[in-house]
């Protein structure tokens, strides 16, 4: 999309949407905007809806943690701002733009969104990946259970502050003729590569 395209479609989303929006933002030749977790579902229908944008396709969305977004480490604490984020990539077909929208749960410890199933039924899957990985509720998703991991799965494995190694292993225990879980065996640890660069290391001679 060229810049005046994206212009375009900037000053139309902003002329729409008004004071519903919380940020725009034009970056790689691409908008991105910000709403509200309470005007989610206005917003996104009035995408769909609106003769001048059109966004008839939800092409994915995915949930973000900005735990450690911003900060040197976890354990620092000086995080500003929402933890988690669900992230929608639009498509108007008819117009031929894309838009990202993003919008953050307002609660940390229970983060909750409206699910937009009703508006584009593709949201399915993926809001169940973002409530798997991360443990975003949608409210009004028909059918919110986990897609990825198994069952007994217990956390959410996309979270920064997940352990790499998990909580659990599985492993097949001829005694009981059954594969069974047990707490992990591997030393939680952090390896950080070292780079080694000799002086003029590529220069051409």
């Amino acid at each position: 999309m060229s810049f005046s395209r994206i212009e375009t479609l900037s000053l139309c989303v902003q002329n729409v949407l008004a004071n519903k929006l919380v940020s725009t933002n034009k970056q790689l030749g691409e908008l991105t905007i910000e709403v509200a977790p309470i005007e989610l579902l206005w917003v996104m229908e009035t995408l769909r809806d609106n003769s001048e944008l059109g966004f008839e396709m939800l092409i994915d969305l995915c949930g973000v943690d900005y735990l450690s977004y911003g900060v040197e480490s976890i354990t620092e604490g000086d995080r500003q701002g929402k933890r988690f984020a669900a992230v929608y990539h639009l498509l108007s077909i008819s117009h031929n733009y894309r838009l990202r929208v993003k919008t953050f749960a307002t609660n940390d410890e229970f983060p909750v969104l409206d699910s937009v199933i009703g508006i584009w039924p593709a949201a399915n899957w993926y809001e169940r990946e973002a409530f798997d990985l991360y443990g975003i509720i949608f409210t009004g998703h028909p059918d919110l259970r986990r897609i990825l991991t198994d069952y007994g799965f217990i956390g959410n494995p996309f979270r920064k502050d997940f352990p790499l190694t998990g909580n659990v292993e599985m492993r097949y225990d001829p005694d009981q003729k059954r594969v069974i879980y047990q707490p992990v065996s591997i030393e939680p640890r952090e390896i950080t590569p070292r780079v080694i660069r000799e002086e003029g290391y590529g220069d051409k001679k």
